[in-house]
């Protein structure tokens, strides 16, 4: 039976999960600093996307938990001046982990129940990748804003 310790599976299942060519290097390299040895342990890994997109970037990745606990916190704190900042920048170097930590749950769970190492790359295939609608829901949340913007800055020249 493949265990996470043999690189070429594991890599394979992190490809299977991440769904994006271009992207599994990069978190690739941001797992293994977040596995030692079998162990987990919660690194700083900067992603400007995170930073940049804070819980809809954990949404985008299917980690529906942290993005809800990260939506919460945005709103409570983020009034308090200079907070929103620190929750970007914290947004921005752990949010990866997350998704580190939904990746290794699924990987456990597929694992404890499928056999065939092809099989369990199919199935990651099946649970991991990301919510396209998410990006539509962003750029729908974009364009409202910039009507809004619009519709202000006419108000104030007329």
């Amino acid at each position: 039976m493949q265990t996470p310790r043999d690189n070429n599976y594991y890599n394979k299942m992190i490809e299977a999960y991440i769904a994006k060519d271009k992207e599994t290097l990069w978190y690739q390299l941001a797992f293994s600093k977040f596995d030692v040895n079998g162990i987990d342990n919660m690194k700083w890994n900067w992603s400007w996307w995170a930073f940049g997109l804070g819980f809809m970037f954990l949404l985008y990745r299917k980690q529906y938990i942290p993005a809800v606990v990260l939506f919460f916190l945005s709103i409570s704190i983020g009034i308090i001046p200079f907070m929103s900042i620190i929750l970007m920048l914290l947004s921005g170097g752990y949010s990866t982990y997350f998704v580190y930590k939904g990746f290794k749950s699924k990987l456990l769970e597929i694992e404890a129940n499928i056999e065939d190492e092809e099989t369990r790359i199919e199935t990651m295939q099946e649970v991991g990748g990301y919510n396209q609608w998410v990006v539509w829901l962003y750029a729908g949340f974009m364009l409202l804003i910039t009507l809004k913007v619009v519709m202000i800055v006419s108000a104030i020249m007329m």
